[in-house]
């Protein structure tokens, strides 16, 4: 399978949820004005990514963060002269001058801040070619970088970079005195003599991800905003698609389970035993309390491991008139209370009219194909 287009056309985020899904092995390689960038994939999990956009090297990045010293890095620089086909991190590693675990490390924070700069680009021109992991000549950059043993999610990349994103968007457009620490002389702090009330959670997600909202390029990508939202409040959540009589798997966060990604989309969980969900799902409103046992939340509660959470927050998201989604969210596993989710239960209403939007469009432009076809 070879997957070409242009970013304009099909967002990132539905790139690498095609690749998540089908759990496909090669590598991605983006062109655009920006740069160039190559991510590698094995079995639908990021393992490795570079890009022109950044400066300096994996060995630069180990520098930095004190794990190896300068004169190691220069000599590995001087052995890559003469073995261009070995990445900086190879030859430290074989030169015993950083260990598998501090190469895995930086390596990691690396792919973070590739997806990071890939989330800024505008435009660009991809490729995905399966099977081929050769990394050799594929993008114009200083250095391949270090394939990490163990894949990283897409989902959790693309949280990851969207948090980072929108944490350097709130730093950009902060007030003064919030920047610096000192208040405006004429604010409500000097004549009522007080601190402003630290604002809540879900207030400030709310905020810095509506706007997002919008304008979704996908159903995949409300998806990812939701799970987004949810995991700045909670400590694991699942998202669920939900059917006339089951649910099924979509994506998580915070699950300490092994390929807690690719279980999560394998789930599928009929609802028919539970008076509890059918309940949730008829009702049509977002529920906070005590789980109740029955077969199938025992089912669901085993299936994404753990205890017994004290509390749980279960919001359906509606579209076009029905439960088209359901998320699932708790504390565990340390167990802390469930606190204000007002602001959630807003983004999870706004979402399911975003997917609304999103479904009425994909229908008009299958229509619109369909007529295309027939002249």
């Amino acid at each position: 399978m070879s997957l070409v287009g242009r970013l304009e056309d099909l967002a990132l985020s539905d790139i690498f949820q095609i690749l998540s899904i089908g759990k496909k092995t090669g590598t991605l390689v983006i062109n655009g004005t920006s740069g160039a960038a190559m991510i590698v994939f094995k079995n639908g999990l990021v393992v490795r990514a570079e890009t022109s956009a950044l400066d300096g090297t994996l060995g630069n990045d180990l520098l930095q963060s004190g794990m190896i010293k300068e004169s190691a890095l220069n000599l590995a620089v001087k052995v890559k002269k003469k073995l261009p086909g070995k990445s900086i991190g190879e030859i430290l590693f074989d030169l015993g001058a950083a260990s598998k675990e501090h190469l895995e490390k930086a390596a990691k924070r690396r792919i973070e801040k590739v997806i990071y700069q890939l989330l800024l680009w505008q435009d660009g021109d991809f490729q995905f070619e399966l099977d081929d992991l050769d990394v050799k000549n594929k993008i114009e950059v200083e250095d391949a970088g270090w394939e990490v043993s163990k894949g990283i999610s897409p989902e959790y990349l693309l949280m990851e970079g969207a948090r980072v994103y929108d944490e350097s968007a709130q730093q950009d457009f902060a007030p003064r005195e919030e920047i610096t620490g000192e208040a405006e002389e004429s604010g409500w702090e000097t004549d009522w003599g007080g601190q402003p009330a630290a604002e809540r959670k879900d207030i400030s997600a709310l905020k810095s991800l509506t706007q997002e909202l919008r304008f979704p390029n996908s159903a995949s990508e409300i998806t990812l905003l939701i799970l987004r939202f949810a995991s700045d409040i909670f400590h694991r959540g699942v998202l669920f698609m939900v059917g006339e009589n089951e649910i099924i798997g979509l994506g998580q966060f915070g699950l300490e389970i092994e390929r807690a990604d690719e279980k999560v989309r394998e789930t599928k969980i009929s609802m028919k035993d539970s008076q509890f969900l059918t309940g949730i799902v008829g009702e049509m409103h977002t529920y906070r309390g005590a789980l109740e046992k029955d077969k199938v939340t025992e089912f669901l509660i085993k299936d994404i491991g753990g205890g017994w959470p004290l509390e749980v927050a279960i919001f359906p998201i509606i579209a076009e008139g029905r439960v088209a989604a359901m998320l699932y969210c708790d504390n565990l596993p340390n167990g802390e209370p469930v606190t204000q989710t007002e602001g959630l239960e807003i983004f999870v209403s706004q979402a399911g009219l975003a997917l609304e939007k999103s479904l009425l469009q994909r229908r008009l432009q299958e229509m619109q194909n369909k007529m295309d076809n027939k002249t």
